[in-house]
């Protein structure tokens, strides 16, 4: 680095000394060099699926764009016929009645909503209740809008649940929003009975925002269906839920979602975002509009693809020792080791196999290791074979 490019770091913001690395970031970077160094990697390591988004939907996004209509800036809130579209999916799914013009915001995927969120609610000192471990997001956006994050432990003990009676009462008085997450990543967890009641409770007694981070609820398996958070009696009072097409119909490059739930928080977000973008491609709305609307034929084949993959992988390891239960739900595999780092980088290192350390999602995550089903069934009998190929 020349001295005048040494220059400018010191001219960040105080706040970027608090963001940590972005761990897939991170992970992508030694993927890559060991590539460069001609390893063939079979990363089980960021969730992207494999799969491909469906051909009506592609096909859908094609004939879009080629409408001049749909050239030009886009609503900042969403197309009408995107968010009408999402209220009929969440009466079909879930149940949930939606008033598509004032419950309904699209997004560029879910991550928007997540990282904006705090900036309309959150004031300098204020607390956001994070699950640790947990999507790195929920901290860093808490970062930016200069609050302070406290983090719910979630536990094996408590099958990856917090514990709400846990949470210092001065913490939940200067509390602005709880982030939530079921099917929970990094560890697989669905909810159990009664909690998403409780955390309503919680809610109007300490006057929080609960934000649901939904995006995994149709990657399910053995029956299971996960709830909305929106199901619960008296969510719509204190809550929003994030959604998103990325891992639904494979569509994470396409950057489409929504946030749904209570009208006055939804607008706190959108005024947000109305200044920072310009909202969805018309195009990619369009082509969502497909996708909710369309059959469920290809949601329910990549389940059946993913739960194949799991059974070879759970199989797997179990074969060597390892202790890690079944998943019901998400396409990702929460085992725990001894050392999380050392075990990640031993991985890369001997047998060119990304997984990501579980401290990447919070000091919970320690001790753990997220695998992603992300890769063939193939890939994941040749990374069990290189596996049993290490070094004791």
């Amino acid at each position: 680095m020349n001295e005048q490019n040494a220059y400018f770091p010191h001219m960040y913001a105080e706040r970027m000394g608090a963001l940590p690395p972005y761990l897939f970031a991170r992970i992508d970077e030694m993927k890559a060099k060991k590539m460069r160094a001609g390893v063939d990697v079979i990363d089980l390591g960021v969730g992207d699926p494999d799969l491909p988004t469906p051909p009506h939907v592609v096909d859908e996004l094609c004939r879009a764009a080629r409408d001049p209509a749909h050239h030009h800036y886009p609503s900042y809130s969403g197309m009408p016929d995107f968010r009408a579209a999402v209220a009929q999916w969440y009466q079909r799914r879930f149940g949930v009645d939606l008033d598509p013009k004032e419950q309904v915001l699209a997004l560029m995927g879910s991550k928007d909503g997540i990282a904006h969120i705090p900036e309309a609610f959150v004031n300098p000192g204020d607390y956001v209740l994070a699950p640790s471990p947990g999507y790195p997001v929920y901290r860093t956006s808490t970062l930016f809008a200069e609050g302070r994050v406290h983090e719910m432990p979630l536990s094996a003990e408590n099958h990856f649940i917090p514990v709400l009676e846990d949470i210092p009462r001065k913490v939940a008085s200067a509390a602005k929003i709880m982030f939530l997450n079921y099917p929970n990543n990094p560890t697989s967890a669905v909810t159990r009975k009664g909690f998403f009641e409780e955390a309503v409770e919680f809610a109007r007694e300490h006057n929080i925002i609960i934000v649901h981070d939904n995006a995994y609820s149709e990657i399910a398996y053995d029956g299971y269906k996960a709830p909305s958070f929106l199901e619960t009696d008296g969510a719509m009072d204190v809550a929003i839920e994030m959604h998103s097409l990325s891992k639904t119909y494979n569509m994470t490059g396409w950057r489409v979602g929504m946030a749904v739930g209570n009208a006055e928080i939804l607008s706190g977000l959108g005024r947000v975002k109305t200044n920072v973008d310009s909202g969805v491609f018309d195009a990619v709305q369009r082509a969502a509009i497909c996708a909710l609307s369309g059959s469920y034929d290809s949601v329910r084949e990549a389940c059946h693809t993913y739960q194949e993959r799991r059974d070879v992988l759970i199989a797997g390891l179990r074969k060597l020792g390892f202790s890690v239960d079944s998943p019901k739900a998400t396409f990702y595999v929460w085992m725990p080791v001894a050392d999380c780092m050392a075990f990640a980088t031993r991985m890369l290192d001997e047998a060119g196999i990304v997984v990501t350390p579980g401290i990447g999602f919070g000091s919970g995550g320690a001790g753990y290791v997220r695998f992603a089903l992300t890769r063939s069934s193939d890939r994941i009998r040749e990374a069990l074979g290189r596996m049993e190929a290490m070094a004791p």
